[in-house]
């Protein structure tokens, strides 16, 4: 049914005629001794081997120019034992053929990582590309989904260490090029359903060239877009079914070279949406109808373009509220020749580009690829992280960062802090360890690795080794995990929004650990809070639309909210 009109046309437009810096109006900004101080000592020290972990990325044959090399095996932060430490699955991209698996890492009781692949079941050789991490079979234990091209793998957690293979049975089905992927309930009915933002139709034969003449990477544009796939979890039980509902659901109507995906509540009426980033072409945003049923209303909220109105390579997204007006914002990463987009959220369900009012315009030109908001030194703002490395040839990198294949690929990273008004500047200059060193990066995960408050990150390389980032900001205020669990499902809470109140001041996170590029992020809900010494309440919107209230108390801890537990707010 074709819309005649929409009162969101008219705001946007209101917003547009009227834009500039956005910020939080009753919070002063960081003074400049406060931001000297973080802005000159680092951030993170760089852990991998010394933590255990020597995994080195294959993303198969140098000069081969196969596309899938180029675009990156993902990564996840999975406690798949249920140990409360953060384990890790790594993704290589050699095909079936290799001797190069797929490896899952064990966080031991002191920190360090055991290598477990072998026996574990998701030791298995492919063109790996995305993961997401969600309990299909509501036991308890988190499964594993992995997206390649050529396929989709479905694992199922046993227990024990040990997965096994529910491809098959499950009835996922698929011989496209998926990337990223997110579990989420999109009908309510408690049980985790899956959305796969699906790239091109790849020719493994076609053969492309740079404008010098030299061999390079073939450009999406060379090939038919794909749609984004929606499987709906019709199992509810122990042996996992799932129905391929993208036709009946809307989004097969639409093709997009999708790269990157969110589930989240993009129009405030407590129901998952589903964000995709297309590569070259608009964005996708399918916003629930509550029937089964999703509508393309990217352009209508203003994220389908960029503020000229120009279409770019959308690859990596994080969503979070930057500038602490209770909105959550969405940041999407591109090109090194575009800017890499802020879309702030205001009023509710309207987005607009405030990239040049948040500063980022200015930032380093790089290829972005992962990234993640988060509160990094604790001050109660979300500070910004994201990957680089080009899909083109481009300048070498300097010899001995990366392979020399690899060297006209590499770009460094970038790290930038929340001035507390939602602008950002960079702080990469201090931060050797995440920014230093030019890398081909593609998955970037975020969670608290070391159970010690803070947001560590696990940056995955193309021919390189994991980074393996441990948070050592100065810590400019007090911490909050929550962890939110149904216990009904056995389960996290995937889709539920938490909202911790204290002090005068309100924090909300969404339970999502699909986001990023290619990634699965620790599932808990991080909150750094600043000075405020006490928490007042946690207030739950579970992804049902229920909401309740649970106590507050002291900060500086983890804790668990279980539902059923907690009053109506």
């Amino acid at each position: 049914m074709q819309r005649v009109t929409h009162p969101l046309l008219v705001v946007l437009l209101v917003t547009l005629a009227s834009s500039g810096c956005a910020g939080r109006g009753d919070v002063a900004p960081k003074s400049e001794g406060e931001t000297g101080t973080a802005r000159t000592a680092a951030w993170f020290v760089e852990r991998a081997l010394e933590a255990g972990i020597d995994s080195v990325n294959d993303p198969g044959p140098e000069q081969s120019f196969f596309m899938p090399q180029s675009m990156g095996n993902g990564a996840a932060l999975i406690d798949f034992d249920q140990d409360g430490r953060l384990d890790l699955y790594l993704l290589n991209g050699a095909g079936p053929a290799s001797t190069s698996v797929n490896r899952l890492w064990h966080q031991e009781a002191d920190g360090r990582f055991r290598d477990v692949s072998a026996g574990s079941g998701v030791d298995v050789a492919g063109f790996g590309s995305g993961v997401a991490v969600g309990d299909v079979t509501n036991d308890g234990l988190p499964d594993l989904f992995v997206s390649e091209y050529g396929g989709l793998r479905l694992f199922v957690n046993d227990g024990g260490g040990r997965f096994h293979d529910a491809t098959a049975e499950s009835g996922l089905a698929g011989r496209g090029w998926g990337s990223s992927s997110s579990f989420v309930d999109y009908d309510r009915d408690g049980w985790l359903d899956l959305v796969v933002a699906n790239y091109v139709v790849y020719d493994a034969g076609s053969v492309c060239y740079a404008q010098d003449g030299t061999r390079d990477f073939c450009a999406p544009a060379e090939f038919p877009s794909a749609s984004a796939t929606l499987f709906r979890n019709t199992g509810h039980g122990p042996t996992p079914r799932f129905e391929d509902v993208s036709a009946t659901s809307g989004l097969a109507t639409l093709p997009g070279a999708g790269l990157g995906v969110l589930c989240a509540d993009f129009d405030g009426d407590g129901w998952d949406d589903i964000f995709v980033a297309n590569d070259q072409q608009p964005n996708r945003l399918w916003i629930n109808r509550h029937d089964g049923t999703f509508v393309d209303e990217a352009v209508l909220r203003g994220v389908a373009l960029t503020v000229i109105g120009a279409t770019a390579a959308n690859m990596g997204v994080a969503w979070g509220d930057v500038d602490g007006d209770g909105l959550s914002d969405l940041f999407v990463t591109h090109l090194e020749m575009e800017t890499h987009t802020l879309w702030k959220q205001g009023p509710r369900g309207a987005f607009l580009d405030q990239s040049a009012a948040a500063g980022l315009v200015g930032a380093e030109r790089s290829t972005g690829f992962g990234t993640v908001l988060a509160d990094f030194d604790l001050d109660g703002d979300l500070d910004l992280a994201w990957v680089n490395g080009r899909v083109f040839a481009g300048p070498p990198a300097p010899a001995g960062s990366v392979p020399p294949f690899w060297r006209r690929y590499a770009q460094p990273n970038a790290l930038a802090e929340n001035d507390g008004t939602g602008r950002f500047r960079s702080i990469a200059a201090t931060n050797s360890a995440f920014c230093g060193k030019a890398n081909v990066a593609r998955p970037l995960c975020a969670g608290d690795v070391d159970n010690d408050g803070d947001v560590d990150l696990v940056a995955g390389t193309t021919a390189g080794r994991v980074l393996l980032l441990e948070n050592v900001a100065p810590r400019r205020g007090h911490w909050l995990t929550v962890r939110a669990v149904d216990p009904a499902l056995s389960r996290e809470a995937i889709g539920a929004v938490v909202t911790v109140t204290g002090g005068g001041q309100s924090w909300q996170r969404h339970i999502q650990p699909g986001s990023s590029y290619l990634s699965s992020h620790d599932p808990r809900a991080h909150f750094g809070i600043g000075e405020t010494e006490a928490i007042d309440a946690i207030d739950v919107r579970w992804p049902d639309g229920a909401r309740e209230r649970f106590p507050g108390g002291s900060v500086d801890q983890g804790i668990v909210v279980r539902r059923g537990e907690g009053v109506p707010p």
